[in-house]
């Protein structure tokens, strides 16, 4: 064997017991930018993680070389998942995961988590801009900003929170985090959930109270009850999650059993929401405002005509994009690869198979 082909041999084998001792984890795509970037900071400290931002068309081409992935806005087939040769863990930075095939998952032998939003601030994230998105269309953002470039003083008049009863539909972690922000603008609170077991009410915040649901909810129903309390309400906030029984779940006969000129806020995912029926009822004139976070599609088109109204705001997809948040999941993600690293059980997050 001659000299350089022995040193290659040994640079290999140094390259292969490297690779053994990094732990790698991918971010998908360039969307939650902070996401990739707080993680890296807060693994600065730890040469044995390396964690890697890919674009989304990249991610099929090196996807097993990685042991742990944070999926972002990627959608995980069993194609895709087929070749993720070395992946141990798929999870979402935050919760939504209704674009990963968790039973191919399950087949590969991956496990599949989210954070869970109410011990990292994502919850309460969120709650806090329902409430922005409420201000916002009662206090008419769109106009104002109008009435300034046309130098006007005292117009538009909007309205308050003051008196209204708001309907929170699916009252999970960001439900109860709104429901306790929202009680001390003298609303009256009423919430759909399939199921009212007990669920935690513990806060990441320890000036909010926490107490029974009851303090919170002024009325209770199941999802069966969902056109009914939209009769009632003056505003219906959605908090649920997205899968195959809640998708297009605020349709035309949702809707139409609104209240004439109520408003419509949406921070949990676009796909609960039926673009065809938002626009046809925006257009008559029935829906009273449009709050939304997320869209139907992301990044959402500037030129949408749904943008043509005046009593529409739309964020793009930052509910949960708070420094509060985004430090506390970066941590989750972190502490997450150091204990796979070293075999250790994993903590914070949970599990869905």
């Amino acid at each position: 064997m001659s000299c350089s082909a022995n040193i290659l041999g040994k640079v290999e084998r140094m390259v292969d017991n490297d690779e053994k001792k990094i732990t790698r984890v991918l971010f998908c795509g360039p969307h939650f930018p902070a996401s990739h970037t707080y993680t890296r900071e807060y693994l600065k400290e730890y040469p044995f993680v390396q964690v890697d931002d890919v674009p989304l068309d990249d991610v099929p081409g090196v996807i097993q070389n990685y042991n742990i992935c944070i999926v972002k806005t990627m959608k995980f087939d069993s194609i895709l998942l087929s070749h993720a040769e070395k992946m141990k863990l798929i999870m979402q930075y935050g919760v939504g995961l209704e674009g990963v095939d968790i039973d191919s998952a399950t087949e590969f032998g991956i496990k599949v988590a989210r954070i869970p939003s109410h011990v990292t601030g994502n919850a309460a994230s969120c709650a806090e801009m329902a409430i922005y998105l409420m201000l916002g269309l009662l206090r008419k953002q769109n106009e104002m900003q109008i009435a300034i470039k046309q130098r006007k003083v005292g117009d538009p008049i909007g309205d308050m929170l003051l008196g209204k009863t708001v309907f929170i539909l699916g009252f999970g972690n960001i439900g109860i985090d709104l429901a306790k922000r929202l009680r001390p603008f003298g609303v009256k609170i009423i919430a759909t959930k399939r199921s009212w077991a007990t669920h935690s009410l513990v806060s990441c915040l320890s000036n909010v109270q926490n107490g029974p649901v009851n303090d919170f909810v002024d009325e209770k129903g199941g999802h069966e009850d969902i056109h009914k309390f939209a009769s009632k309400a003056d505003i219906v906030v959605c908090c649920l999650c997205l899968n195959s029984d809640t998708v297009g779940v605020v349709n035309k006969p949702f809707i139409s059993s609104m209240r004439k000129g109520s408003l419509l806020v949406n921070i949990a995912r676009g796909g609960l929401l039926d673009y065809e029926a938002v626009s046809y009822y925006l257009e008559s004139g029935h829906l009273g405002g449009l709050g939304i976070d997320v869209a139907w599609t992301e990044p959402f088109d500037p030129d949408d005509p749904i943008l043509k109204f005046s009593n529409v705001l739309i964020t793009p997809h930052v509910a949960g994009v708070t420094e509060y948040s985004y430090r506390s999941m970066s941590k989750v993600v972190g502490d997450v690869a150091i204990q796979l690293h070293e075999g250790r059980p994993l903590t914070g997050i949970e599990f869905v198979n």
